[in-house]
């Protein structure tokens, strides 16, 4: 097993390069996805709608496809037109650019409730590290919950209306959630995606809205400007407050239980970081009755059972230590103690490919209980932009090498 704690980089400074080309026959791979979660809407959606959302994507290809979600639907979710386009600027595309999606040659389809839909497939050129606009029309129909990613970072918008054609959406409100929206996938001669499943960490907290400056986008900006690797693609499965073993309605699924649907069955999935577990460590300070606390050994078996499952399906595993937490919002010493428990059992477990040691990529050294001020975003549990790209930087790219 292979355990990765390299220093950090300057921006831009990558370790890691190679002349090889690959011969891979193509198919599909993600390129872009947000995990998904439910969001009760207090009341039935009263006004046709129109979504504009954009994805920043990892690696390009020729031919693209659009994944939509209602898989937290209560009833089916009607799609009224959608369609595929570049972004110039905020809710702005290149009108020559727009490619209107259809579902068996249809433009519009019904997505059952718990259901997904994808796309036909359509010619279009997706550049790597673009930002990719999908419309989407939902005609006025009862929803009393949404399928949505609720921490988007990334300013997204809504109109009245069917105007999923207008080139800018001049009266549209924004938003900062992506609604009905999954992934896209992209025909390529390198067809694998490295999923990184996670919590907010993972998912971006602390980073600046329209930035791209989550650990994953950092990675997948360095792969992209590695000449081996560059048709890899990076998928974001990373979910706000995420626990390992404990469903929750504010925070959604554990992830055990979103495991196959958010990382297993992405398209091209070859490689799986897991930075999981802080949340369950952290939950000590408000366990009750019936959310009681969890010790070592059940998140060590969490762990363990994520990796016999993905590597069950080929894929190579790798696990990410517990970043430091002292004088967040939920420390205590008995949580440092599991930490610290946790990251000794991951640092020396043959159950991972290989570890990448992120608790010491970004602690204090003279105070290894802390995140290293420079890269603490200011709660003491998530690094800042600095602090991510330090993760990132600290990821061998030698890990997915064909």
């Amino acid at each position: 097993m292979l355990i990765c704690t390299c220093a950090y980089l300057a921006p831009g400074a990558f370790a890691i390069t190679s002349t090889k080309t690959s011969s891979h026959a193509a198919s599909w791979v993600g390129t872009w996805a947000a995990a998904p979660e439910g969001e009760r809407n207090t009341m039935a959606i009263s006004a046709a709608t129109t979504y504009r959302q954009i994805a920043h994507i990892s690696v390009g290809g020729s031919t693209a496809r659009v994944i939509f979600t209602n898989e937290f639907g209560t009833q089916p979710l009607s799609i009224g037109a959608a369609n595929i386009a570049l972004r110039t600027k905020d809710s702005a595309i290149n009108p020559s650019s727009m490619k209107a999606l259809t579902f068996g040659g249809q433009s519009s389809v019904t997505v059952p409730a718990g259901s997904i839909m994808l796309s036909d497939a359509i010619d279009m050129t997706l550049k790597p590290l673009s930002d990719v606009v999908v419309s989407l029309f939902v005609p006025v129909q009862p929803i009393s919950q949404s399928t949505v990613h609720s921490y988007a970072l990334q300013t997204n918008y809504k109109s009245s209306g069917n105007v999923v054609n207008a080139e800018t959406l001049t009266a549209a409100s924004t938003t900062g959630e992506y609604f009905f929206l999954r992934g896209i996938d992209v025909m390529s001669e390198a067809p694998s995606a490295v999923v990184t499943l996670g919590d907010s960490i993972t998912d971006g907290a602390a980073s600046k809205t329209d930035t791209n400056d989550r650990w994953p986008n950092v990675l997948a900006a360095r792969l992209q400007a590695d000449r081996l690797p560059s048709g890899i693609g990076v998928l974001n499965a990373g979910l706000n407050g995420n626990r390992l073993l404990h469903n929750d309605d504010e925070f959604g699924d554990s992830a055990l239980k979103r495991l196959d649907r958010d990382v297993l069955t992405q398209a091209g999935a070859k490689y799986l970081i897991v930075l999981e577990g802080i949340n369950d460590i952290g939950h000590i300070v408000k366990a009750s009755v019936d959310d009681p606390p969890e010790s070592p050994q059940s998140i060590i078996r969490a762990l363990q059972q994520i990796a016999m499952r993905a590597r069950s399906q080929g894929i190579k595993v790798i696990g990410g230590t517990i970043l430091p937490y002292e004088n967040c919002k939920y420390a205590s010493a008995e949580g440092e103690k599991m930490r610290q428990a946790v990251n000794a059992w991951i640092r020396s477990s043959k159950d991972f490919d290989a570890v990448i040691d992120f608790d010491k990529v970004v602690r204090d050294p003279t105070h290894p209980g802390r995140i290293l001020p420079a890269y603490d975003s200011g709660d003491h549990l998530h690094p800042n932009a600095d602090g991510l790209r330090a993760m990132a930087n600290s990821i061998p790219l030698s890990l997915f090498d064909h």
